[in-house]
């Protein structure tokens, strides 16, 4: 019957994981790199705070995804 059956799991196991994973690298990179923008225009540093920005982002990008899906406590 057709009431009985359920349906396709759509989200494969892992696949959601590994977007929030994503999302977190590309957020991290883009807000903390626009702050380094930021700091880089005030102060006139050359891109240095560009490339600071960017890597404290990618940093605490790395951070969250080990602790909130890597099992850290």
């Amino acid at each position: 019957m057709a009431g009985d059956q359920t349906p396709p799991d759509r989200d494969p196991q892992g696949a959601s994981a590994g977007w929030t994973a994503l999302a977190y690298l590309i957020g991290g990179m883009t807000v903390w790199g626009f702050v380094g923008w930021l700091v880089d225009v005030w102060l006139n540093t050359g891109g240095i705070a560009i490339a600071v920005g960017l890597i404290a982002g990618l940093a605490g990008a790395v951070y969250l995804i080990a602790r909130r899906l890597g099992g850290m406590t």
